[in-house]
């Protein structure tokens, strides 16, 4: 029996899930028909259809958030769990995107939604995406904004986990991880992913660094999760070249521009007055600046007003707590 099936038994057993187990039993009928055991899978199948005798009252439900941390995919050695997950309800998803990348992000959720609508017309949707760009620029809020919009929850690898030290194992471990997310709906996101898919030809490791970006193409090739793959890097040109052709979708977050700077800075600043606001100032004074910056600049003048007793944000307040953040930016690079 997989590996995985039977762990999910042992669950389910556990959690007297009746309604898990009908399915599994299913599951186990099928696995055992395509593996040639005909005879076996029919005595099965005619054990599933005898009559049931009338179960208990049923225990309280058990959420999907419960149901779905319970199947996280366990590591192959220590049993530690490989993924974290993000309920729908715990998501950051705002962003403010230049037009042409809110429209890209646009398309993908739109095609998720009429994903069997598309398949009758023998159309697929994008399914697996990559974002790159520079540090702080959105890339991971932009798979939780993904996951927002088509109403997934979101199952982040644990890299940390992921990689083994002994032969083949950080490859199995990718594997469950991919077997997890065709069994539940979820965003899977890889988070730096450059972690596991950096050239084959750049590494001295060869031999550990080629088996795991092998599990990852081949994986990749054979995707048919009901959910969404997004992969993000810093370093795009550090990914194997074999990688991009394995994504459906291809694109980057760039830094903010004037008219994104204006509008991060009046969306965070909006629950608090300010006093005569110089926009172009401020967007000139954060100009190269990541998304993050320009929220965390905002986010750190507004709390000095507060704790200045005043509930008036003023122009010198903001531009002081830019240069901070810019003087503290540029010592960590030195």
């Amino acid at each position: 029996m997989n590996a995985d099936i039977l762990k999910r038994v042992v669950r389910a057993i556990a959690d007297g899930s009746h309604g898990d187990l009908d399915r599994l039993a299913s599951k186990i009928v099928e696995a055992e028909r395509r593996s040639g055991h005909v005879r076996l899978a029919a005595q099965l199948e005619a054990i599933l259809k005898q009559p049931k005798p009338k179960r208990p009252a049923a225990p309280p439900a058990v959420t999907d958030v419960d149901r779905t941390l319970k199947e996280l995919p366990l590591s192959r050695r220590h049993g530690e769990t490989l993924a974290t997950l993000i309920p729908h309800d715990e998501l950051e998803h705002h962003m403010v995107l230049p037009d042409g990348v809110e429209q890209r992000f646009a398309r993908i959720e739109a095609e998720y939604a009429a994903r069997d609508r598309l398949r009758i017309f023998g159309l697929k949707p994008r399914k697996t995406v990559l974002l790159y760009g520079p540090p702080g620029c959105g890339k991971s809020l932009g798979a939780k904004r993904l996951a927002w919009n088509t109403g997934l929850p979101l199952m982040k690898v644990r890299f940390d986990v992921l990689i083994s030290s002994f032969f083949g194992e950080s490859a199995q471990n990718l594997r469950s991880i991919f077997s997890s997310a065709r069994e539940k709906a979820c965003v899977l996101l890889l988070d730096e992913c450059d972690f596991i898919a950096r050239s084959r030809t750049a590494s001295k490791d060869i031999g550990e660094v080629s088996r795991i970006v092998n599990a990852l193409l081949q994986l990749m090739e054979e995707y048919d999760a009901p959910g969404l793959l997004v992969a993000t890097t810093n370093l795009e040109s550090a990914l194997d070249p074999a990688l991009f052709r394995r994504f459906d979708d291809v694109f980057s977050i760039p830094l903010p521009g004037p008219a994104e700077i204006e509008k991060l800075l009046r969306l965070t600043l909006s629950t608090i007055r300010f006093e005569q606001p110089q926009w172009g100032e401020l967007a000139a004074k954060l100009s190269g600046s990541s998304a993050a910056m320009v929220v965390k600049a905002a986010q750190d003048a507004a709390k000095a007003a507060v704790l200045a007793g005043g509930k008036v944000l003023t122009h010198a307040m903001l531009i002081q707590a830019i240069e901070e953040l810019q003087r503290h930016d540029a010592a960590k690079r030195a």
